[in-house]
């Protein structure tokens, strides 16, 4: 499997997810393309598509990073250029709405 982002800023998204996610661009992209691939192998191909359309609403899906220490995760991903959204605890956790720098939401949460 493989999830594909649309972007306008394919460079500037492509920097942000591969240090988000600890990926790296492995091999030659296609013309609109950004491949971004886990560094240790193991995991899901995360794609960029140039599209020429803006991003207008909520995202209708959106990935949910797990990790150990929430409030970490989430000073390392705003350094990077995402943005806090929201944060909520219910159900016994604590996870944060980011969104990356053109806007597409997704959560920071304890797994």
């Amino acid at each position: 499997m493989e999830i594909t982002l649309d972007c306008d800023d394919l460079e500037t998204l492509a920097a942000f997810w591969s240090a988000a996610l600890h990926y790296h661009r492995s091999r030659p992209d296609p013309p609109g393309y950004a491949v971004l691939e886990p560094s240790d192998g193991n995991g899901i191909t995360l794609n960029l598509q140039r599209v020429p359309e803006p991003k207008l609403t909520k995202n209708r899906m959106h990935l949910d990073l797990l990790v150990e220490d929430v409030d970490a995760e989430v000073q390392r991903l705003l350094s990077l250029g995402a943005h806090r959204l929201e944060d909520h605890t219910a159900y016994g956790t604590h996870w944060s709405v980011l969104a990356d720098p053109e806007g597409n939401e997704f959560c920071v949460g304890a797994g």
